[in-house]
């Protein structure tokens, strides 16, 4: 896709993801090809190559360009699998899923950011992205499985509801901690007999996961 953000985004593929360990082609593809620039506030475009979070409204953020990255190569995806993502945003982590795998599906607590999610993902012809707003902590059961499940917000621990969707030999990733003083990335692989495989990956500071399953509001 060119753009006036191209040449910024090879830039930043290059600088920012290639040169700190990113090496699935798939994920190096994707992240080349996806506008980040269309995914974030107008008044933020001018930033939106940069190695940081941006903020989307609503005390929620876009993460920073490495860190979607990280967390997609951890999925460790081939193409054509079906994919959970919870904590849509402003659907930039979905449309990079979208890249690589055949179907995603996304969970949004919050209807304003859904819907401008949905809007965006539409007008970038990504539809293989199917969205919904409700309570990701419960997950998307009625596509399930998964090979693989993404959480953009972070939780005192992983939902069994979303282990549950989770297919045998797929990969689960999210950030878990205490939300007020930073988090880790868990990987989660599900074994045949619905055992897991735990691996702790790089300590990251999302924002709290919402519902049912998540931190309790103050």
């Amino acid at each position: 896709m060119q753009d006036n953000y191209t040449e910024s985004r090879r830039d930043m593929v290059k600088k920012q993801i290639q040169s700190r360990g990113i090496n699935n082609p798939l994920v190096v593809k994707a992240m080349e090809n996806v506008p980040r620039h269309e995914f974030v506030p107008e008044n933020f475009r001018p930033y939106a190559y940069e190695d940081r979070p941006l903020s989307i409204g609503h005390g929620q953020t876009i993460s920073q360009p490495y860190i979607v990255a990280f967390m997609t190569q951890a999925l460790r995806l081939g193409g054509g699998e079906r994919v959970l993502e919870i904590g849509t945003g402003l659907g930039y982590q979905a449309a990079v899923l979208g890249e690589i795998a055949s179907e995603v599906y996304t969970v949004e607590y919050l209807t304003e950011l859904a819907d401008q999610a949905r809007n965006c993902l539409s007008r970038l012809n990504y539809s293989n992205v199917t969205s919904t707003v409700g309570d990701g902590s419960e997950g998307w059961p009625e596509h399930s499985p998964y090979m693989g499940i993404i959480a953009t917000a972070s939780g005192p621990s992983v939902p069994q509801t979303l282990k549950d969707q989770l297919a045998v030999g797929g990969k689960l990733v999210m950030p878990v901690g205490n939300y007020r003083f930073g988090q880790y990335i868990l990987r989660l692989t599900k074994g045949y007999y619905g055992d897991f495989q735990e691996e702790r990956l790089l300590d990251v500071a999302f924002v709290p996961l919402r519902g049912k399953y998540g931190w309790n509001e103050d």
